[in-house]
């Protein structure tokens, strides 16, 4: 007897879909259990943030330029998809970054790990700090640990172990640069846990980290400066290269794009999607990959709980602008990954990768690629105009590099409200949205709303949501 296919509808066709689906078919596969899978994009494109633009021998990103390797679903899945071999690691000899101070960039000491010192005599040396501000940040191994387990935010962390200049001239921009987001408001057991445990475990950050770094034993060593550009990899053909090959494996799903789902509303059967030209579809299991404010107004009525959870997870906007310039028009060496940006310094600039030095073959020999973020208010459309934020970059960079002229190239792109904002107390938050989710079978929410923002936490979440609504079709069959 032919076995019925049961429907399965993907909404949202970035990475955190192309997964979903991938998995989804594997699982038909690998069970012998037939799916009918469509995924269901709005633009008129695959991928989402992630696209990789190569002109005259210089390659350009829009939105990520890497993934973490410390999390291992991002490189598992590309060993899957056969691309290990085109993964390539950030320059060796420049895993270094910079704060910028005035119109000086300042090297971040070696040593020093996004929140903390963890080598007590380079960041005694450097000038970033004050004299009296280093004497409140070695306080740190004399503090006692905080008492009790509730979350608080990132900021109020940091002033508690290491005082306000820590804060405001390092960890401030180092968590602007990851998430564009006010560390005021962001909470650390969603978005840094690691200090958290830190602290609960050894009580001084300062000792507890450096024993960590000891003991994990790093090609970096305990000389990192900044973020540990070592566990970075990017494709040698661009992020693109990720998007197009889960592309390719999913052939065996209905896909389409240019085709917005307007709502998802409950039936008899499990699940009615309605598109925005007034086609509706039933589903039997509809997994739901769309950023935050999306996803809630689509769970409106399906799901309400949920929905009011979503809603109450603001997000930021980015805006990326790509500067191609002849290597004598920069002053600077660009010896290093990039800077970041202290918000006390009253910029537009966010922070500034040095693309071609980052990562090989991303500009042709005697061409400079530099690859500027704005945030906040200034990246919404509701802000500044795009010539204009483009413009304001552009000046912002001149005096630091030490820029001669216009760039010979640009592309500048925004990703409006892409970056969830996990706000004190977002754990409770994503438990509540959890627990809703196993009483609601054929319903599956997959992202970067709830557990994580970067690539590899994409991953792991498209494949929990692929093996739930799996486990609910089997549930139901049985």
């Amino acid at each position: 007897m032919t076995r019925v296919a049961r429907r399965v509808v993907v909404l949202g066709g970035g990475v955190t879909g192309l997964v979903a689906c991938y998995r989804l078919l594997q699982v038909s596969r690998a069970q012998n259990t037939p799916l009918e899978i469509h995924l269901i994009e709005a633009s008129q494109r695959l991928g989402g943030v992630i696209e990789t633009e190569i002109a005259d021998g210089v390659l350009m990103e829009k939105g990520p330029d890497c993934f973490l390797t410390s999390k291992p679903e991002g490189v598992e899945l590309c060993e899957e998809l056969g691309l290990s071999e085109q993964l390539i690691g950030t320059n060796e000899r420049y895993r270094r970054s910079y704060v910028l101070r005035g119109d000086k960039l300042l090297p971040v000491p070696e040593g020093y790990y996004l929140l903390a010192p963890y080598r007590v005599g380079p960041f005694m040396m450097t000038p970033i700090f004050s004299p009296l501000g280093k004497l409140r940040m070695a306080m740190d191994v004399l503090l006692p640990r905080k008492k009790g387990d509730a979350d608080e935010s990132l900021a109020d962390f940091v002033r508690r172990r290491f005082g306000r200049e820590a804060l405001e001239r390092m960890a401030q921009p180092m968590v602007a640069g990851i998430y564009s987001a006010d560390p005021e408001s962001l909470s650390l057991k969603a978005t840094m846990p690691q200090f958290h445990e830190i602290e609960r475990e050894h009580r001084s950050l300062i000792l507890g980290l450096r024993k960590r770094m000891q003991k994990r034993g790093t090609g970096e060593g305990v000389s990192a400066s900044g973020p540990r550009y070592g566990l970075f990899v990017s494709f040698a053909r661009g992020m693109g290269v990720l998007a197009d090959a889960l592309a390719e494996k999913i052939s065996g799903a209905m896909v389409r794009t240019g085709c917005r789902a307007e709502s998802l509303e409950r039936n008899e059967g499990g699940w009615r999607v309605r598109l925005q030209d007034g086609e509706e579809m039933d589903a039997d299991a509809v997994c739901v990959t769309l950023p935050p404010s999306a996803a809630a107004r689509m769970l409106e009525k399906a799901a309400p709980g949920i929905s009011g959870e979503l809603l109450s997870i603001p997000s930021g906007s980015l805006a990326t602008l790509n500067l191609v310039y002849r290597a004598e028009q920069v002053a600077n060496p660009l010896h290093a990954m990039g800077f970041v940006v202290p918000a006390i310094e009253n910029k537009t600039l966010l922070a500034c990768s040095f693309s071609s030095t980052k990562f090989a073959g991303r500009a042709p020999e005697g061409k400079a690629l530099i690859r500027a973020y704005a945030g906040g208010e200034a990246a919404s459309k509701a802000g500044l105009a795009d010539d204009e934020l483009a413009r304001r970059l552009i000046d912002d960079l001149q005096p630091v590099l030490g820029i001669s002229g216009e760039p010979e190239a640009s592309v500048f792109y925004r990703y409006e409200e892409s970056l969830p904002h996990y706000l004190v107390g977002h754990l409770e938050k994503v438990r509540r949205i959890e627990r809703e989710l196993e009483a609601t079978p054929g319903l599956a929410l997959a992202g970067n709303a709830c557990r994580g923002v970067g690539i590899p936490d994409c991953v792991k979440s498209a494949s929990d949501a692929a093996e739930k609504i799996s486990g609910d079709l089997r549930a139901v069959n049985s």
